[in-house]
């Protein structure tokens, strides 16, 4: 028998949709009208139901489902496929007065109030019965409608840590099966330390006063299984309520801090999330933003977030939420400029994007987010943003044949762990302000992420846990880079190493190696294993209070910012120095060959520009369809059964000239073009071609 094809919807290229609230509507009687609206424009997804739990079922145990089936009717009329969430992630006040047990407990002992949304402990049993109820009642009524081909399990989960006395005596548990007796874990966590070592289980603190590093690694880890699981047991429920083929997803919002993508990802067929950017100016490629947001605020940033958003599960994936008029609270208030809107669609397409989904489809006149400005207004008239998405619309049915089934190419391997990123968040190396920055991890990869984007690079992200034998990674990532890796295990470092020796070019980033697996800081040389390979090893570091200057044969090229591993080659070639007092001692960067391979080591958090010419040098050549790029633009690609297909974007306010390296043409006109012509691109310009 044919195993079933749950992604059905996805193979014939990507689809655009929306964010569809009736039930928010003044006059919910426009349903025709919207649908109709939706279809000029393209739109040929709507996503459902998942926020109001108080509507389903608006008193304990009484429902009402059937306000849910004109939609569902008209949608199919309109040729519309529905996306019907699971209400759970924000519940009733009937039920939040019932049980105020159910708050979520912060780490300072006070509960969460009800008001927001996602307030509750969605690990009790208590809660899971509760929450299987409306499921069963939402999916088992309308789970099987024609128009439904898939359900959003909850939304954005892991928003809080919870420190509930049941959630930490179950953390206990956990911790004892995978540690067997106490003596293990007083050796293995470093418990002599400030009399931290435990006789019996029962004697583990709870994490609200802990200080130990690998404590705190097992509670993060924990908490992210705990979402992994909730997910996984929405799963289990509603797959009995829905025809075979219909899919299983749900909106991640990859910083939460309970969220493991990797481990959600395995409950689903296909992984969703949100992708929000800041538009208008924030969209010059030549501008930095400041990172560490909920949306991102420069273009590497986005292309990176969407990367990442494909390694979830190595492949497709569906883009729930971005952006359309604006994003978030009034004063965030952004309206892209003419041709943004079309921009960002194509790069998420670009980087594997099936479902371009924008939140949402009219802007809320009442409620918490009145200001997030959707595709229609408050005047619910179509307008200019309206008439934008309608012009993607037709360019995406354009290049549909050439689309469908294509996979975004990568130069470059780029790795993400979320115990390094934990690890960094408990202990930060980088400051922000007087303190540290919890959001290290994320800054000193985006760097590595930045520089490859910026010379030129496809970026392929791929979490630690989904790197295969090393002879397969040079396979598929000829280069990789892996920075921050603070946390990491022998096996991944043996395996790094003999990636480089089998061929792969290797760029390790500050602080990799110099922790393990159990968030302990190692007895070996730093980097540990890899840095015996590399040539290089280092005894001393330092939080840079100024940034220090980069030279190259004594003349300054560059800074260094943030962080310093003091590299003392024994074998590597020294690349870059530093000019200090105390640093110039030290080597900023230094490259070894390696086998058929090489490892380039970078220890500090270099300058933009800077960082991009070590990365260049140690990729080489993307060899891509641009022969001559400025750089404000960048250059995409997609393999599929009709070809390559390129997709070229000017992110600038002026317009930029290229020079196309082979000749090409376009998918969504008749144009042409001879290798070696000069294209001019408009101001917020992208275009899609394939290899002629």
């Amino acid at each position: 028998m044919a195993p079933v094809d749950r992604l059905r919807a996805w193979r014939g290229g990507p689809r655009l949709g929306t964010a569809y609230y009736n039930e928010y509507l003044p006059d919910p009687d426009r349903l025709e009208t919207d649908l109709r609206l939706m279809a000029d424009a393209g739109i040929t997804c709507i996503r459902v139901g998942e926020s109001v739990w108080s509507t389903w079922e608006p008193r304990d145990g009484e429902f009402d489902l059937e306000w849910m089936t004109p939609i569902l009717d008209a949608a199919t009329r309109h040729g519309i496929g529905v996306i019907l969430g699971t209400p759970t992630y924000a519940v009733p006040p009937w039920l939040a007065r019932a049980h105020p047990e159910l708050a979520v407990v912060r780490r300072d002992g006070s509960p969460v109030p009800w008001g927001g949304r996602q307030e509750v402990d969605y690990t009790s049993e208590l809660f899971h019965g509760y929450a299987e109820r409306v499921i069963r009642a939402v999916i088992g009524r309308h789970g099987r409608h024609p128009a439904v081909i898939g359900v959003q399990l909850d939304n954005e989960a892991g928003l809080h840590l919870i420190h509930n006395d049941d959630v930490v005596q179950r953390f206990r548990e956990w911790v004892a099966e995978r540690y067997g007796d106490v003596e293990t874990l007083n050796r293995e966590w470093g418990l002599t330390y400030w009399s931290h070592r435990i006789a019996d289980w029962d004697e583990l603190w709870a994490p609200a006063g802990n200080t130990t590093p690998a404590y705190d690694l097992a509670w993060r880890r924990f908490q992210a299984e705990l979402t992994a699981d909730f997910i996984g047991w929405q799963a289990g429920i509603v797959r009995e309520l829905v025809h075979e083929d219909t899919f299983l997803t749900t909106c991640i919002a990859y910083q939460r801090p309970a969220m493991d993508d990797v481990a959600v990802g395995a409950q689903l067929d296909i992984a969703s999330g949100n992708a929000y950017y800041l538009a208008q100016d924030a969209l010059d490629l030549d501008r930095e933003g400041a990172g560490g947001q909920w949306y991102a605020d420069d273009v590497p940033q986005f292309v990176l977030m969407a990367d990442r958003m494909r390694a979830t599960k190595q492949g497709p994936f569906l883009v729930t939420e971005t952006g359309a008029a604006s994003i978030g609270p009034a004063w965030l208030t952004r309206p892209p400029y003419d041709g943004q809107l079309a921009q960002a669609a194509w790069l998420l397409v670009a980087r594997g994007a099936r479902l371009v989904s924008y939140w949402h489809w009219h802007t809320l006149h009442s409620g918490a987010e009145v200001h997030w400005g959707g595709i229609l207004g408050h005047d619910l008239e179509p307008g200019r943003i309206h008439a934008e998405v309608s012009g993607i619309g037709r360019q995406i049915a354009a290049a549909a044949e050439w689309l469908t089934d294509a996979a975004p190419d990568a130069d470059l391997g780029l790795v993400y762990a979320h115990d390094s990123e934990w690890m960094m968040g408990f202990e930060p190396p980088l400051a922000a302000g007087s303190e540290g920055d919890r959001g290290s991890y994320a800054r000193i990869v985006g760097a590595f992420g930045r520089a490859a984007i910026d010379a030129g690079l496809q970026v392929g992200y791929v979490d630690e846990r989904q790197l295969p034998e090393a002879d397969e990674l040079v396979r598929r990532h000829p280069v990789l880079v892996v920075a921050g890796l603070v946390a990491a295990s022998d096996p991944t470092l043996e395996t790094l190493a003999e990636y480089a020796r089998l061929g792969g070019r290797l760029v390790l980033g500050p602080r990799t190696g110099y922790g393990d697996d159990e968030g302990r800081m190692r007895t070996a040389l730093a980097p540990a294993i890899v840095g015996a390979v590399a040539g290089v090893g280092y005894r001393e570091f330092a939080a840079l209070a100024a940034p220090v200057d980069v030279v190259r044969d004594g003349a300054a090229v560059g800074s260094a910012h943030g962080w310093i591993d003091g590299l003392e080659p024994d074998g590597a070639e020294v690349v870059l120095g530093y000019r200090h007092e105390l640093f110039g001692r030290w080597a900023a960067v230094t490259r070894r060959d390696v086998g058929a391979g090489s490892i380039t080591v970078v220890g500090s958090l270099l300058d933009r520009a800077t960082l991009a010419e070590v990365i260049a040098a140690a990729a080489g050549s993307p060899g891509g369809i641009l022969a001559a790029r400025p750089s404000s633009v960048t250059a995409h690609s997609l393999t599929g059964g009709r070809g390559r297909v390129w997709v070229v974007h000017n992110w600038s306010p002026e317009p930029r000239a290229v020079v196309l390296g082979r000749a090409a043409a376009s998918v969504l006109d008749d144009a042409v073009f001879a290798a070696a012509a000069e294209v001019t691109l408009a101001p917020w310009d992208v275009r899609v071609w394939r290899e002629a």
